[in-house]
């Protein structure tokens, strides 16, 4: 798996990583295989590097917070009869460092040589910040 990309997108509607939690567990019901998937209206044209061991990385109060693997895309037909892409991905969600993110629309290519660093639950890694905390530090340029 050398070579792969991922997407960064915005979290819409989330304040926390339990939020998006509890947001997909909801919608993954829906699905035969219980996984969560990112419906979006756009199919990416990089679609063989992100099934190449690509992941999600989410934007919640800007700053990326966390990542899941991406497995698989699947095309999604509305009740609108508009094509849409349907992003298959693995349930468990991984924290990342804190990297602030402007706002933007859709989602972007990430490349992995550019991607957050994992933390696990017992780093003692300095940009485990509360995200309220690193928000105020970033508006004062400190991050």
């Amino acid at each position: 798996m050398s070579d792969y990309i991922n997407l960064v997108k915005l979290c819409v509607g989330c304040e926390t990583i339990e939020q998006l939690i509890g947001r997909q567990r909801k919608t993954a019901e829906k699905y035969p295989d219980s996984l969560p998937r990112h419906l979006t209206r756009m199919w990416p044209k990089k679609e063989k590097q992100l099934l190449n061991g690509g992941s999600i990385f989410w934007v919640i109060k800007r700053f990326v917070q966390c990542r899941q693997k991406i497995l698989d895309l699947e095309e999604t037909i509305g009740g609108d009869s508009i094509k849409r892409c349907s992003i298959v991905l693995e349930k468990k969600i991984i924290r990342t460092s804190l990297v602030a993110k402007r706002p933007f629309q859709g989602w972007r290519y990430l490349k992995k040589e550019e991607a957050p660093i994992d933390i696990n639950d017992h780093s003692n890694n300095e940009d485990n910040l509360p995200p309220s905390m690193a928000g105020a530090l970033a508006d004062i340029g400190v991050i």
